[in-house]
């Protein structure tokens, strides 16, 4: 009964089907737990229940059937160790066990059994060493153990001949070397290390006549790779990507490899050219070599008809003739080629770029010290996306026909020397997302039509002589850049245009060293998500405006060499994130303000303001002594005053200090919005986290500290989240969360089990929330900082949970509530690897009202939530909606599928997660975690012939597919873009039943 839509549970009184001997019900929804009764089904031989809903633990009573034969539990929600009794069955002959949530070690009796023959336990969380005995079986010929958290030596191989056919080990922590043994094993034709911590030499394999496929990539392996390698025939799959293996490529590889496909070995230490004969492997699509240190001539390619990837960057290779450019004109498959950061030289040929295929979407020559013009011809690679020929000596102007390269989303031309003018025609570029022409001799204007690039993210111009001025409504029109806008190092002679103000996403803006003039307009002061502002080196006057006060996350400020006056801005003194400032070589005076930055002596620069002072003299300025001695007698009597009034208040905060030592168990009168919790005192919970030991410190936040914690047994282990009050915005951080957590009931949301709001023993303010504790950590450390990765069907499932929490908030609670601050770390996960939402300080209720608790949405200054999560429309007095929860979840879906956080260094400069899942979704295989393209059949998911048509394979694609697409229209700029949650939750759902039903 496969594939029926079966529902429910599985009935124990199956049992009574005492002559049953086979159960096929594969790709249902099926859920719950195995009946342990099925143990009493004598005769059952054959049982699949793969591809459904269940879980709890694999009942030990299966461990009784002698008759089994077949087992397949595969794709469910099965934990906890597999039964030690499994493999007793003399019948045994299959064990099917993937995609679960398994843990334990392998069992002996399993390992051991003499009849088992395939193996396959893959994508668990199975840890231990690999018993010995599964690989001295006679019987064995398939064993799938692919990412696990198996550790230790691989087992030597016993027992020749071996019927073993197929091994993959990949993603596990295996150490020690690979075993010469496994060279004995005639029938394997697939062998898959990747992704372990082996070391030393690859063993001579020569014998394994029949290997397909061998995957080492990813490990510690040394020295060169044995010969006998590069004469097995058979091999398709070849890969050896980094690790330290050093050598030559043998100069007749294309031949003794004749069924190559896949050549994997960059990030390695191979030297010497590449083998002219490798244009023989004809049967070949994917080609890696890159960062080595390869010499001589790029060969030709010119039989490769299937070739679809070559990617030979930074070595040190030369074009000579560039005949190997036309020799890809054959290729008609080729979609990416890199040869950045070589030694390619020399005159690009005219018709150079005219003779590389249709097909090809991204081309890379950066690094090269290629010289010549860029041909017309340029325009006619119609499919291209992505062009770097930066740091080259191309000159000559930028050809006009760039303009008919309509899917550009990348054109980076900096660092030659392009020459006249920007042509008009870039501004058919309307899908072009990054434009980097920075140092080249380019002048003349900055064309308006650059403003029809309405999806320009990053645009840099710096470093040329454009002069003038600038349209001020070309930036209202690119009100889509978000990571970067320099056109410092220039000429341009203008104002700063009003309407830069509406680049409210923009993370860094530099207009230094031009012949600006005026004044810093206070619209600026609407980019709240800048993080780099540089003015330096013009003619600007006036005051720093006010507005400025807002841009609560600028790390880097400088205003230096222009004419500005007036006062240094207290302001700044509040801003955290502030780094460097620099004031230098203006005409500020008064006194320089005190705290944040301007106590950090290496990260301020004030000098050459001839009438600005300090509190404390210093090498660069005078103490502020004037303004002392003038209002001296203005504050005798206030001092005075305030003097006895302090002596007032010591005597009776003394009494008070001493009446609050004495009410340690009678908490403070509980808030409203906790009042149906239970009561617990300040010595209650100091007991409970052991007088709140550094040892029992499981996280921490900007506003609280969370403790291990146990009151009873009735809540058995909690968490503690005890708030830091004197850090501004704890206080309210506390009753928001209070009053958001206070009749939520979900199962996906962490739920509080009681509060305390009192005086701790010398009567200072505590409050406290105590919730149920979540045993199996964050999402933050899964992704992240613990070994093992999650797969493809618990990204699926984590996203179902998350939605369902978030359509919860937002549509079932009255009134609706915002979470504000959804992100990897605040997703937590028990015992059962459930996902529950947590952290609910920054939470909003949404009233339909003006005033009340919405219009305390921006009362805790700077964006609300997360950097990296936080929507772009969360600016100054920006409304708190739901469109932001929904933002923030695709960025985490977004983050799971990669791998990648969206605050990592390499998406500086306004390069974000997002675009970078967009730019790259018609070429899945280069976006998801290799963990996910390795579940979905391989080392590169487009390059694994073997499994290609298999549809659980094609299905899992569809599956990424649609999460990635799920999470970029979540994700989308626009508020009014992005799907409600309930859409979302209803979309999530339906990819799960897929995935289920493989």
């Amino acid at each position: 009964m496969e594939s029926e839509g079966l529902a429910g549970e599985i009935p124990s009184c199956i049992s009574n089907l005492t002559s049953l001997v086979r159960i096929h019900l594969p790709n249902n929804q099926l859920s719950g737990r195995i009946p342990r009764e099925l143990g009493h089904l004598s005769g059952l031989r054959y049982l699949n229940l793969s591809f459904n809903a269940l879980s709890g633990t694999i009942p030990s009573s299966l461990g009784m059937l002698n008759h089994l034969s077949s087992l397949d539990l595969g794709s469910n929600g099965f934990s906890g160790e597999i039964p030690p009794l499994l493999g007793s069955s003399p019948a045994l002959q299959i064990v099917s066990l993937p995609n679960n949530i398994l843990d334990g070690e392998i069992p002996q009796l399993l390992a051991s059994s003499s009849s088992l023959r395939y193996l396959s336990l893959e994508n668990n969380s199975i840890g231990g060493a690999i018993p010995a005995s599964l690989f001295n079986s006679s019987t064995i010929t398939e064993i799938h153990l692919w990412k696990n958290k198996l550790c230790g030596a691989i087992p030597p191989f016993m027992i020749f001949p071996s019927k073993l056919t197929y091994l993959d080990l990949a993603r596990n922590s295996l150490t020690g070397v690979v075993p010469p043994s496994v060279a004995n094993l005639s029938f394997l034709s697939t062998l898959y290390l990747a992704d372990n911590q082996l070391q030393g030499s690859i063993p001579d394999l020569g014998k394994l006549s029949g290997l397909q496929i061998l995957g080492l990539s990813y490990n510690s392996l040394s020295g060169i790779v044995p010969p006998s390698i590069y004469n097995l025939s058979s091999l398709n799959f070849l890969g050896l990507a980094n690790n330290n293996l050093g050598g030559t490529l043998p100069f007749d590889i294309g031949n003794t490899l004749p069924n190559i496909q896949t050549l994997m070995m960059g990030n390695n230490n191979f030297e010497g050219d590449i083998p002219s004969l490798l244009t023989n492997a004809s049967a070949m699509m994917y080609i890696h070599l890159g960062n080595n240190s390869l010499t001589g001539v790029v060969p030709s390619f010119s039989s490769m008809k299937n070739l679809e990837y070559v990617m030979l960057y930074s070595n040190h290779l030369e074009a000579g003739d560039w005949s190997f450019f036309s020799s890809l004109a054959n290729c008609t498959q080729l979609r990416k080629l890199n040869v950045g950061r070589n030694n390619l030289r020399g005159d690009l040929p005219v018709n150079s770029l005219e003779n590389l295929p249709k097909s090809l979407t991204a081309l890379t020559l950066r690094y090269n010290n290629i010289f010549g013009t860029i041909p017309l011809e340029v325009g006619n690679m119609s499919s291209l996306s992505i062009l770097y020929l930066d740091k080259n000596l191309f000159m000559g102007p930028i050809p006009s026909t760039v303009g008919q390269l309509h899917n550009l989303v990348v054109l980076s031309l900096s660092k030659n020397n392009f020459s006249g003018e920007i042509p008009p025609s870039i501004g058919k570029l309307n899908q072009l997302q990054e434009l980097y022409l920075q140092e080249n001799q380019l002048g003349g204007s900055i064309p308006e039509s650059l403003g029809s690039c309405h999806n320009l993210l990053a645009l840099n111009l710096s470093y040329n002589t454009f002069g003038g001025s600038i349209n001020g409504q070309m930036f209202g029109r690119l009100n889509q850049l978000s990571w970067l806008l320099d056109l410092s190092h220039n000429e341009l002679a203008m104002s700063i245009p009003l309407q830069m103000g509406r680049l409210i996403n923009l993370g860094s803006l530099s207009l230094s060293h031009n012949n600006l003039t005026g004044r810093i307009p206070s619209t600026l002061g609407q980019c709240v998500r800048l993080e780099l502002l540089r003015v330096e080196g013009n003619l600007l006057q006036g005051s720093i405006p006010q507005s400025l006060a807002s841009l609560k996350g600028i790390q880097v400020l400088d205003f230096s060499h222009n004419n500005i006056s007036g006062i240094i801005p207290e302001f700044l003194a509040t801003f955290t994130s502030l780094r460097y400032l620099n004031m230098s070589f203006n005409n500020l005076e008064g006194l320089v303000p005190i705290g944040g930055v301007f106590d950090n002596k290496s990260g301020i620069f004030v000098q050459e303001n001839p009438h600005l002072c300090s509190s404390v003299a210093t090498e660069e300025l005078p103490r502020c002594f004037a303004s002392v001695t003038i209002n001296k007698h203005k504050f005798i009597i206030p001092v005075v005053i305030t003097l006895s009034t302090l002596a007032a208040l010591a005597s009776i905060m003394g009494m008070l200090n001493f009446w609050l030592k004495r009410r340690c168990r009678s908490s403070k009168s509980i808030d409203p919005c906790y009042m149906d919790l239970k009561r617990i005192s300040y010595c209650d919970v100091r007991k409970a986290t052991d007088r709140f030991s550094i040892d029992n410190v499981v996280g921490m936040g900007k506003f609280g500290v969370v403790y291990k914690g146990w009151f009873d047994a009735r809540d058995g282990t909690v968490a503690v989240k005890v708030f830091k009050l004197n850090q501004h915005g704890a206080p309210q951080t506390f009753i928001a969360e209070c009053k958001a957590l206070q009749h939520i009931r979900h199962r996906n949301i962490v739920k509080v089990i009681t509060a305390c709001s009192t005086n701790d023993l010398v009567g200072n303010e505590f409050k406290a929330l105590v919730f149920v504790y979540m045993a199996n950590g964050s999402l933050e450390n899964r992704l992240h900082k613990q070994c093992g990765d999650l797969s493809l069907g618990a990204v699926i499932c984590i996203s179902v949970d998350i939605a369902s929490a978030l359509d919860y908030l937002h549509n079932e609670c009255i009134p609706p509530i915002v979470h504000c601050d959804m992100k990897p770390s605040n997703i937590l996960f028990d015992e059962d690897d459930i996902a529950h939402v947590s952290d609910f300080g920054l939470a909003r209720l949404i009233c339909s009202c003006s005033s009340g608790v919405q219009s305390s949405a921006t009362s805790i200054f700077g964006p609300r939530g997360t950097i990296g999560y936080i929507p772009p429309e969360y600016g100054l007095a920006s409304e708190i909606s739901t469109e932001g929860d929904v933002y923030s979840y695709g960025i985490v879906l977004l983050e799971m599928l990669t791998r990648k956080q969206p605050t990592h260094e390499e998406f500086g400069y306004g390069f974000t997660l997002h675009k970078y899942v967009e730019a790259s979704l018609s070429q899945i295989e280069d976006i998801l975690h290799p963990s996910l393209t390795s579940e979905m059949g391989g080392e590169h998911v487009n390059h694994m012939p073997h499994m290609q048509g298999h549809k659980a394979f094609t299905q899992k694609n569809i599956c990424a597919l649609r999460l990635l697409k799920l999470g970029l229209l979540c994700s989308a700029e626009s508020s009014k873009d992005r799907p409600t949650m309930h859409d979302v939750y209803s979309e999530v759902t339906k990819v799960k039943e897929d995935f289920l039903s493989l």
